[in-house]
């Protein structure tokens, strides 16, 4: 079975929606399509949402990866929430990290085992420095050490809030 995973920004810019939707489908695509295909995400808000839903449009099979028990109380907004648990339900497996709290080590462990359990890492990334422990940037670093292959989506020229 291929697995791919995904690292990303929660917040994804409106006029790069299209770009990283389309990127997204054309990993699974390349791969097939998504019989044989395991899908790798946090859920988190934006990137992490936006690929566990076409993995699931494409037929893979979703593995989410939660931080730490308290990482629901991170979605400050309902409706990521209820969005979070719909695809929670949907996954084939579930992978708990032994973090009580969310905080920046539970990030980067999570980003970590995406990393070390996939075949292919997708980073919806602006190329920029992570801004914490566990960020984009930080995960993308460590997939590259650990000879994984890396496919970076973002479009030049477009900033991130």
């Amino acid at each position: 079975m291929k697995r791919i995973g995904v690292t990303g920004h929660r917040n994804i810019p409106p006029e790069l929606h299209a770009h990283v939707r389309a990127a997204i489908h054309e990993a699974f695509r390349g791969h097939g399509g998504g019989t044989g295909l395991e899908a790798l995400s946090s859920l988190a808000t934006g990137a992490d949402q936006l690929f566990a839903d076409i993995a699931l449009a494409w037929g893979a099979e979703l593995t989410v990866v939660i931080p730490s028990g308290d990482y629901e109380d991170g979605f400050a907004d309902p409706r990521e929430l209820a969005r979070y648990h719909c695809l929670r339900t949907r996954a084939t497996r579930e992978v708990r990290l032994d973090f009580p709290h969310s905080t920046d080590e539970a990030y980067y462990a999570a980003g970590a085992y995406i990393a070390d359990h996939c075949d292919r890492l997708i980073a919806v990334w602006d190329g920029c420095p992570a801004r914490g422990l566990g960020g984009t940037g930080d995960i993308v670093a460590y997939a590259l050490g650990r000879g994984r292959p890396v496919t970076v989506v973002w479009r030049e020229g477009v900033t991130r809030g």
